[in-house]
């Protein structure tokens, strides 16, 4: 009788393969069609991470629209297209055309999965950089990867979200702008590789102000609080919420980046149905160490001059120390969930002082009703919102509650 096994099919050594190149590569990984399974691509996300990579996981069910407008927004070096429902020479000559139609013509795709041997010219030939079966190696799809990074200069495309994508990325990685474009910011070293982790990198800067920039959006909001305290539901239900108030939106999510490799998991636009709101909610994910949200007012100032008035922020949520949000946000929401510990342990962290309300998500929890009254005695008349935002219960009047 076989013996049961947590390993994966090529388990592959945790190490930084990609430090020497010009900035962390960042691969998108998709699933587009029918197909319900993605045991395989996680293996894939995870391996990609200990080897210093940045991926981006979409989820299940994809169009080419959708999966073209992520790569776009996301800047990715390459779309790495699992396919596995024999829809490949539909979707992928699809998810090509798509990406040209959202500005990037450039885009890198890769497709791995059940490729039968004879239709691999034909992707070959609609422009697909690579094709991957399925016993392909880790190492083969790591240098894949490395093939497609590139230096990051100035993106020529008529679409201004592809641009104001690139330009995120260039500061992020502490690239110059050119004179004349974006923030015009100017700095030196590469994130992610030597300079990640300084004590400058780690010190906050003073809360903007909203006057006298004229490029920062109206309404700049911080969502915090605890892993798994349901942030990234809370922030696609709200921007789902705004677009159907006819409204925009931009999003910038932030995850941990490995104290090993430097890669990344980042998955939280995948809360987000892009099917849905295409191209009217902008969403960005970005990896830093501890607190670093160093490049976020530079970010912040892209964003509004790309013509957004609205702008959610979401913290790493690295637990009760992560405060520093709140120096470049105008207001900031904390997320509590029930027997996450009680508020006494909250306040004496200090996440408790920096909220502008708070939010108790998973409101259908036990102990739901004991954590509120704990709220109210250190609250201060700051509101309390409750959600189950699974059920989209209680976003609406969040939402309100924050933007006003």
């Amino acid at each position: 009788m076989p013996l049961p096994t947590t390993e994966p099919t090529t388990s592959i050594e945790k190490a930084d393969r990609v430090g020497d190149l010009p900035h962390r590569p960042r691969v998108l990984l998709g699933k587009m069609g029918l197909d319900g399974h993605d045991r395989g691509v996680k293996l894939i996300a995870r391996a990609l991470r200990d080897s210093g990579i940045h991926v981006i996981y979409s989820g299940l069910w994809q169009t080419p629209r959708s999966l073209a407008i992520s790569a776009r927004d996301e800047d990715v070096d390459c779309i790495a297209s699992s396919m596995m429902s024999n829809s490949h020479l539909v979707l992928v000559p699809r998810l090509i055309e798509q990406c040209a139609k959202v500005g990037r013509p450039d885009m890198i795709v890769n497709v791995g999965g059940i490729i039968p041997q004879e239709d691999v010219q034909t992707l070959i030939d609609v422009g697909v950089r690579q094709v991957f079966h399925t016993g392909a190696s880790m190492n083969e799809i790591v240098q894949s990867v490395r093939d497609a990074t590139t230096l990051y200069t100035p993106l020529k495309s008529d679409h201004a979200m592809a641009r104001l994508a690139r330009e995120i990325s260039m500061v992020h990685a502490n690239s110059p702008l050119p004179l004349g474009e974006g923030s015009g910011v100017r700095a030196g070293g590469t994130r992610g590789h030597k300079k990640v982790g300084s004590q400058s990198a780690r010190t906050p800067s003073p809360r903007p102000s909203p006057k006298g920039r004229g490029s920062r959006p109206a309404q700049v909001v911080g969502i915090t609080g605890s892993p798994g305290a349901g942030k990234s539901t809370l922030v696609a239900g709200m921007a789902a919420e705004i677009v159907r108030r006819g409204g925009k939106v931009a999003v910038i999510a932030f995850d941990p980046m490995s104290p090993i490799t430097s890669g990344a998991l980042l998955g939280d636009r995948l809360r987000v149905d892009f099917n849905t709101v295409d191209e009217n909610v902008f969403y960005r994910s970005l990896a830093i160490v501890g607190e670093d949200y160093s490049t976020l007012p530079a970010i912040v100032d892209l964003i509004g001059g790309a013509g957004f008035d609205k702008l959610i922020v979401e913290t790493v949520g690295a637990g009760q120390n992560d405060v520093a949000i709140r120096n470049y946000v105008d207001r900031t929401a904390v997320v509590v969930v029930p027997g996450m510990g009680d508020s006494v342990q909250m306040d004496k962290a200090g996440i408790l002082e920096i909220a502008d309300v708070f939010v108790v998500n998973k409101a259908d929890f036990p102990g739901e009703n004991k954590l509120v009254r704990e709220l109210k005695d250190v609250a201060a008349r700051r509101p309390i919102f409750e959600t189950i935002a699974t059920q989209g219960q209680g976003v609406v009047q969040l939402l309100d509650g924050l933007l006003r």
